[in-house]
């Protein structure tokens, strides 16, 4: 798969490595955990042993610290994990054609 090419992947790839590297508080990773099901279903390898417990509440708190507008831009992360789902699943589902 080519997974740099699917929106959200500028977010969605460095958490990736960031699970693999045992962080799992950065934006990436705490993306990945929230919607960890929905990924690993679609045929996304990480490690699971390394997803933060209330991923939802640990990245609104993160962007709190760092950002003014943490609402809309905790939603805009959210949408962009969304669209690398919605990619990856139909991704998977064409492969399985």
């Amino acid at each position: 798969m080519i997974l740099n090419e699917l929106p959200g992947a500028e977010l969605i790839l460095p958490g990736l490595n960031d699970l693999h590297s045992g962080k799992r508080n950065t934006v990436g990773a705490l993306l990945i955990a929230i919607a960890a099901t929905r990924l690993s279903e679609a045929g996304l390898d990480f490690p699971k042993d390394h997803l933060a417990i209330e991923p939802e509440l640990t990245l609104y708190e993160h962007l709190q610290d760092e950002r003014d507008d943490a609402y809309s831009y905790y939603n805009g992360l959210l949408n962009r994990l969304n669209s690398f789902c919605n990619a990856l699943e139909l991704l998977q589902n064409c492969a399985l054609v």
